[in-house]
């Protein structure tokens, strides 16, 4: 099946990835400093611009799997604990631009201290793009379609409802040895769609399932 373009609205970020943040602590930007670091672990960004390309999809999230390189607990700074990287390779493309490869680029947020991303929003590396302005569309394709966009709002509101009526059969019993683990093999066989949730996406539902259908 050919893969999807996915089309999203490139958006400012803070400035501090490209070094342009006047409160930033990294006045040569984050990502020249990280480039070497990265080149060591096998991974060469010599094409691409000391910056990133903040692309939003809202209100649809981002969820991402198997990427092509993991690197973790990367010590780049002294001023910031070890992080974790992961990176997918992509095609992009700008309506004034050919089609050039590039790599998302997704510092994890658990070893992140600050200047998180939204989940609506992607950072990509890529070489310089000509008339990429605020505001402006960028077109993403990855060939192995590891990238998906979820409406998270709607999905979690069709998983409570299909939660409902088995909630109130069952009540308190419902939940009983409730493991992250059991709660992934029944959705695996009755609701497969609802595993595109995050695990604190599906404690919100459980949670709201058994507040709203059980009896106090």
């Amino acid at each position: 099946m050919k893969p999807d373009w996915l089309t999203g609205r490139l958006c400012a970020g803070h400035g501090v990835a490209s070094g342009t943040s006047n409160d930033s602590p990294y006045p040569d930007g984050t990502i020249r400093m990280q480039f070497p670091v990265f080149q060591s672990l096998g991974l060469d960004l010599s094409d691409c611009y000391f910056g990133t390309l903040n692309l939003d999809f809202a209100p649809l999230e981002v969820s991402l799997s198997n990427p092509d390189h993991l690197f973790e607990k990367v010590r780049w700074t002294d001023l910031h604990p070890p992080e974790t990287f992961s990176f997918w390779s992509v095609q992009i493309k700008t309506p004034q631009s050919e089609v050039v490869n590039g790599w998302i680029y997704y510092p994890h947020p658990e070893t992140k201290l600050r200047h998180w991303q939204p989940p609506t929003t992607l950072e990509l590396l890529a070489p310089r793009l000509c008339g990429v302005e605020t505001g402006g569309t960028i077109h993403l394709c990855d060939q192995r379609q590891r990238i998906k966009l979820i409406d998270t709002v709607r999905l979690r509101a069709r998983l409570l409802e299909f939660l409902k009526f088995r909630v109130l059969a069952s009540q308190q019993t419902f939940f009983e040895a409730d493991t992250l683990l059991k709660r992934q093999q029944w959705l695996s066989a009755m609701f497969p769609e609802a595993l595109q949730l995050s695990e604190q996406d599906l404690d919100r539902v459980w949670s709201q399932a058994r507040m709203l259908y059980t009896e106090s």
